[in-house]
């Protein structure tokens, strides 16, 4: 791709979720200041400044350039600093020369606004989110719900009503000495760990004192709190008068640290129990690592979004482990920077609270992720994959541990996805050096295994397929962002 290509694929481009351009006037600002603010609180996006919607102008007949009007420029840039709270962190501002409509030199200029852990207002002119087209105010309880799905705010500090007699358990003795807390009653205890909080004039316990040490907190808090574990015949759930369960499901509940050490335990015994005959007829043999499946469990009983009455989910299958965590996931990550993206917890109380037993399931670290992928790499097995919404119709994350192989060509795929955002069956014959039909053979069982998802929009023959969790922002963009680097410094 040349500079001209880049251009003329921008110009081919219509306003989206991800996308949006605008002419560079004096009123020009301040829609351009809610777009910044709607992206960084949606999925982020991309402002390309200087060039004409695409509705009042065609081709490169869209291309005004930022010389248009330089001082909107610079007062856009002072107003993305001072007037956004709280600021907006790791914005690109990237100059592309080009020929303007007139024939004569000109530049775009290409905000990049990521996704951001926080959520963002105008000072004194709202919160905004971004929509297909176009930008639209949020709602207070839109601005709640988002503060929740960030993880900006979190349940496990609600205040409940609830005598702390329930919590005088085994776990919390156990906790206390091993934390050497012994002066003092439950209550007071509780208060001075954070645990518990004033309302008024009377001490509570928060919904994290409920999870971490009552006997049944799904109960005493009237929510979903607990672990389903599902194990089926086959590689799928078959719905009809007889489902394909291989025993009655499993029901996990308890303090937190219980319930990661019984479902951890359960789901070992599971596949442990011999072999699975598969379809083929041949004897499959599960080969998970056991420290992967642990910390799958774990990160789904500590990042869970305990507002969302719904159990954690674990389903076996013959070829694969689904762990589904209710909650999207906290802050900007998603699932195609999660390897490298670190630790950013949804209920930290949770898990400073949990990493203090004698035995905890987890040392807050922050490796726990990239522990994954590197296990399951070390075993010749697929790395983890994670689902979420779109690809997945409910506000949660599955984690997907694959018992299969994982092929030298997946590594190469892999990476061209990394770069390109998609690949064909052209250039997977390419890659993998092999005929078409073992390409589609290859394609087929990666679609079946949910790791790739195809895109029929182009045909049959033009079809794509990118990585699961993966978005058409990001198929779009990465390589035409890659080009705007190369060409930032160019005349």
């Amino acid at each position: 791709m040349t500079r001209d290509d880049l251009i003329t694929d921008l110009c081919s481009l219509e306003e989206s979720l991800y996308f949006e351009t605008k002419r560079v006037s004096g009123k020009m600002v301040h829609k351009a200041l809610e777009t910044i603010v709607a992206f960084a609180n949606s999925e982020g996006g991309n402002l390309l400044l200087g060039m004409e919607d695409y509705n009042k102008a065609k081709g490169k007949d869209r291309l005004y350039g930022i010389q248009e009007n330089p001082s909107a420029i610079d007062e856009l840039s002072r107003k993305t600093a001072h007037q956004i709270t709280p600021a907006i962190e790791g914005i690109k501002w990237k100059r592309v020369s080009c020929t303007l409509r007139d024939g004569t030199p000109g530049e775009l200029l290409w905000v990049t606004i990521p996704k951001s852990p926080k959520v963002h207002s105008i000072v004194e002119d709202g919160t905004w989110k971004r929509l297909d087209k176009g930008n639209r105010e949020m709602t207070a309880h839109e601005v709640n719900e988002l503060c929740f799905s960030r993880g900006v705010i979190s349940a496990e500090n609600k205040i409940v009503d609830v005598a702390f007699d329930l919590m005088q358990t085994e776990v919390w003795k156990n906790y206390c000495e091993s934390r050497k807390i012994r002066s003092g009653d439950i209550k007071d205890r509780m208060y001075r760990i954070g645990l518990a909080r004033k309302r008024e004039t009377q001490i509570l316990p928060t919904m994290a004192a409920v999870l971490l040490f009552a006997e049944e907190p799904s109960g005493i808090l009237s929510s979903k709190a607990a672990i389903r574990i599902f194990h089926y015949s086959g590689t799928r759930v078959e719905h009809g008068p007889v489902p394909n369960l291989r025993k009655k499901p499993k029901t996990v509940s308890g303090p937190l640290i219980n319930q990661i050490a019984d479902a951890y335990e359960y789901v070992i015994n599971e596949i442990a129990q011999g072999l699975t005959i598969a379809v083929s007829g041949f004897e499959t043999i599960h080969r998970y690592p056991t420290r992967v499946i642990r910390e799958a469990i774990t990160n789904a009983v500590i990042h869970r979004d305990y507002r969302i009455n719904r159990d954690i989910n674990i389903r076996i299958f013959d070829n694969r482990i689904e762990v589904e965590s209710p909650g999207l996931f906290p802050g900007s990550i998603v699932p195609a920077t999660i390897e490298f993206a670190g630790s950013y917890s949804r209920n930290p109380l949770i898990v400073s609270s949990l990493r203090e037993f004698p035995e905890p399931p987890n040392i807050d670290a922050g490796e726990g992720v990239r522990m994954m992928f590197s296990t399951m790499k070390a075993v010749g097995l697929y790395p983890p994959f994670y689902i979420t919404a779109p690809d997945i119709s409910r506000d949660a994350v599955t984690v997907v541990l694959l018992n299969e192989e994982r092929p030298a060509v997946w590594e190469q795929v892999s990476s061209w996805i990394e770069r390109n955002g998609h690949i064909t069956n052209r250039e997977l014959c390419k890659i993998a050096g092999t005929d078409t039909l073992k390409a589609s053979r290859m394609l087929k069982s990666w679609v079946n295994s949910e790791m790739l998802v195809p895109d029929k929009s182009k045909g049959k023959r033009g079809m794509r397929y990118r990585k699961i969790g993966t978005s058409k922002r990001q198929e779009l963009f990465y390589p035409l962002s890659e080009l705007i680097d190369n060409k930032t410094n160019e005349s």
